[in-house]
């Protein structure tokens, strides 16, 4: 065949379809956010207008958790797809201490991130994707950071929790030039936008891991945006004007990110998740201050209660999900790493706890799967004290680890958990709390030990989280 020949077949042929790029992924990890603190929860003391958009236009999970009710766990399980009871993981980095005359002794646990773990950077890398994480890390220091467990870019995350003030400069990585000017969600904000330009030039998919800081302690915030709230709510002790203005932070760095893909013309082959690391805080320490509420949840960051680990959850997968949809089924935080590889056309690694959620975001279908499960063996900041939990369909069982009290709530009916149901249901306590024993076993979950130095006299000195938890009536 002759050239011209070759050329005319050519021509007549059909045409193979393009091999569509692989979606852009941005995950966005707010930092002690409270399930009702977004307008489109519920919320009324606050501004989110960008957030409740991308609710309009994407999908609302109602029944989303954090694996754990504490942030660096909780953070584990999103980027390994495991429960951090299987990490050996359960407690913030470092951790309290050990109050020296509490019932038990809570165990040791992992002071960083194994780098034996394989993390969603690192199952991205093999896809061609380009990969970030900008801002708060809190899974190890040096030598098990964002650049250890895959990720190309790692800008302002490190071993700490927490930051002395929302205003620079800020002694962190990549962050080294800013000014007392600079306030850290806007200047996070900055590095993300350079982030997406730099790979749109680059013609590569990208993975946004943008964890921030806010709303995580200390209150700190422009004067002027919390000028706006202490008008509205003048010397009341709550809703907190500080709290509020934070809050709205992060809803104007929400809209940037989301000005800047569609500039980008980006926005349509870009899926977005906002997410919280658990439960809203109340109470910290011995303060009395409240700083969010969570009603009609119970409680907050610390316990096994709603308050402590069910998290407002948002995915915009523009041309699949369709807009305004609302989810009840529940989820936890180790599906997102499933997710995010179906999503993304590639194959998650086995073993994983999670299970994705891309089916139920393409069609509606829930995804198989037993119970969630809870692990956290540690007395809180808050006022917690070492439990378990397993959720099956509307039943949740709670175990408290001092001394193997169970409580028994049907969600559906109960959301606020104020009625324990284990005398009324002692056939499904024993099924749920046969559940939680057989999975703490199956991921060799550390338990406490009792305590030898244990004083009742002195061991509620231990709890200083000023949380009021009353009994349950049953």
């Amino acid at each position: 065949m002759n050239r011209r020949d070759f050329l005319a077949t050519l021509a007549a042929a059909p045409l193979a379809p393009a091999r569509p790029a692989r979606a852009n992924i941005i995950f966005i990890l707010l930092n002690d956010l409270g399930w009702r603190d977004f307008n489109v929860y519920g919320g009324t003391h606050h501004e989110t207008p960008e957030v409740d958009r991308l609710a309009r236009e994407g999908a609302r999970f109602t029944d989303a958790y954090s694996a754990c009710p504490v942030c660096s766990p909780t953070r584990a399980s999103i980027l390994t797809g495991k429960y951090p009871a299987r990490l050996h993981l359960t407690d913030w980095i470092p951790g309290r201490k050990q109050w020296p005359t509490a019932k038990l002794l809570t165990p040791a646990f992992e002071q960083q991130l194994p780098l034996g773990e394989t993390t969603i950077a690192e199952a991205l890398k093999p896809l061609g994707y380009r990969t970030a994480s900008i801002g708060k890390w809190h899974l190890g220091g040096e030598g098990f950071g964002p650049d250890r467990h895959g990720f190309d870019v790692s800008i302002g995350g490190d071993a700490r929790g927490a930051i002395g003030s929302f205003f620079g400069s800020f002694p962190m990585p990549g962050l080294r030039n800013t000014t007392k000017g600079d306030y850290i969600t806007d200047t996070l904000t900055d590095e993300a936008e350079r982030f997406i330009e730099d790979s749109a030039k680059a013609r590569q998919p990208f993975f946004l891991y943008l964890p921030h800081y806010t709303v995580h302690l200390p209150l700190s915030v422009h004067e002027n945006l919390t000028a706006k709230y202490r008008a509205r709510y003048g010397d009341k002790p709550f809703p907190v004007a500080e709290y509020a203005a934070m809050v709205e932070t992060f809803d104007h760095s929400l809209g940037r990110i989301r000005r800047k893909l569609a500039s980008l013309n980006l926005e349509e082959n870009t899926i977005l998740f906002v997410n919280s690391d658990n439960g809203g805080l109340r109470y910290e320490g011995s303060g009395k201050k409240l700083i969010t509420d969570n009603a009609p949840l119970r409680a907050g960051k610390g316990h096994c209660y709603e308050g402590g680990i069910r998290d407002p959850l948002i995915v915009h997968w523009p041309g699949v999900t369709k807009p305004g949809t609302v989810f009840s089924t529940p989820v936890t935080s180790t599906d997102y790493f499933p997710t995010i590889m179906e999503m993304a056309g590639g194959k998650p690694p086995r073993s994983l706890d999670g299970v994705s959620l891309a089916g139920l975001l393409k069609s509606g279908k829930a995804p198989a799967r037993e119970a969630l499960y809870w692990h956290y063996p540690h007395y809180s900041n808050q006022g917690g004290a070492p439990s378990g939990a397993v959720r099956k369909g509307d039943w949740k069982l709670i175990e408290f680890y001092e001394d193997g009290t169970l409580e028994l709530y049907n969600l559906k009916s109960d959301i606020g958990e104020r009625i324990s149901l284990v005398r009324k249901e002692p056939k499904r306590v024993a099924e749920l709390h046969g559940l939680l024993k057989k999975w703490r076993a199956s991921v060799s979950a550390s338990m406490p030990e009792p305590n030898p130095n244990y004083d009742p006299a002195k061991a509620d000195q231990g709890l200083t989280g000023a949380e009021p938890v009353t009994p349950p009536a049953s």
